[in-house]
């Protein structure tokens, strides 16, 4: 959902700051601030998830035999994940619309998106979006910045408790008791990326609420520049972020890249070194399943008379 961002929503509105001119009319007013806020539910549900999965992992009884998740299961919870953070943006779609100004001095028409119900709409869902529109404030602190936040450290204090020092002896210097740090060290620091890039909007949220009627139509439009710029900038280091404390995901994603480099340009030499290259890949991929063999495999012998 970063790429996303940064895929649709840099360029719309970079393009809307030089020209003045709204990319795709009305069409971008509505999906803009819906896919902003389904970014901002998909990583809120995202920390609360891994808190959640960091607490059952400190919490089982034997966390260095824990199985791999089955993958059926973890798209299931990104599914949930995903269409529960969309389906509470869908007021976002409802609650803007383009409209146009005409500069007194010059006489340019300029294209802004303005924060106003269609009247067009039923009197029921017209109502809904009014109360949302009044709430939007309080539920963005509340939901998009408190939950993450205090849900993550909750899970990290109650997982340290429930560890205890005697578990922790047992774990230290072994690779699962290194994995386990280096998975609490990374949902850690998305959070503080997270609580950094909104921090911003929120406090820009209740001084415009309380504040507009005093505000120029120039400094809201800077507040929400801003905004956008935070999270644009937080789709940006999230992913960077997550490669380099995931030491897993970060050595996969550099394998994967480098056997593309690979593909594209084979040499004479990859043939004789294929066998030891599939040990060293099996080697270095066996100690991400928790689970250990039951039995070592036997060994073949080599040079045999047949």
């Amino acid at each position: 959902w970063d790429f996303l961002i940064l895929f649709f929503c840099l360029p719309v509105v970079i393009f809307n700051e030089i020209t003045k001119k709204r990319l795709l009319g009305d069409v971008s007013c509505r999906i803009v601030p819906f896919m902003e806020v389904s970014s901002l539910g998909v990583t809120t549900f995202s920390l609360c998830a891994l808190g959640i999965d960091r607490f059952h992992a400190a919490t089982s009884p034997q966390a260095s035999a824990r199985p791999i998740e089955q993958c059926q299961s973890i798209i299931a919870k990104l599914a949930v994940i995903w269409v529960g953070s969309m389906t509470l943006s869908v007021p976002e779609i409802l609650l803007w619309q383009l409209a146009q100004d005409t500069s007194p001095v010059s006489g340019i028409v300029t294209e802004y998106c303005t924060m106003k119900p269609s009247s067009n709409l039923p009197e029921s869902v017209y109502s809904l979006v009014l109360t949302y529109q009044n709430a939007r404030m309080w539920w963005y602190f509340g939901c998009y910045f408190c939950l993450p936040i205090l849900f993550t450290v909750s899970c990290q204090l109650v997982t340290r408790r429930i560890s205890g020092t005697e578990k922790k002896s047992e774990c230290r210097g072994t690779k699962h008791g290194q994995c386990e740090s280096h998975l609490n060290c990374t949902i850690i620091g998305l959070t503080i990326i997270y609580g950094l890039c909104t921090t911003p909007e929120n406090v820009c949220n209740i001084v415009v609420a309380y504040m507009s009627p005093d505000m120029s139509k120039q400094t809201l439009d800077l507040l929400n520049l801003i905004n956008q710029f935070f999270l644009f900038f937080k789709c940006s280091v999230t992913p960077i972020l997550l490669l380099c404390l995931c030491r897993p995901l970060g050595q996969a994603f550099m394998d994967c890249c480098c056997c593309c480099c690979e593909g594209c340009s084979p040499d004479t030499a990859s043939s004789e070194g294929s066998a030891d290259s599939k040990l060293k890949t099996e080697m270095s991929s066996s100690i991400f399943f928790d689970k250990p063999r039951e039995s070592p495999p036997p060994l073949l012998a080599l040079g045999t008379p047949c």
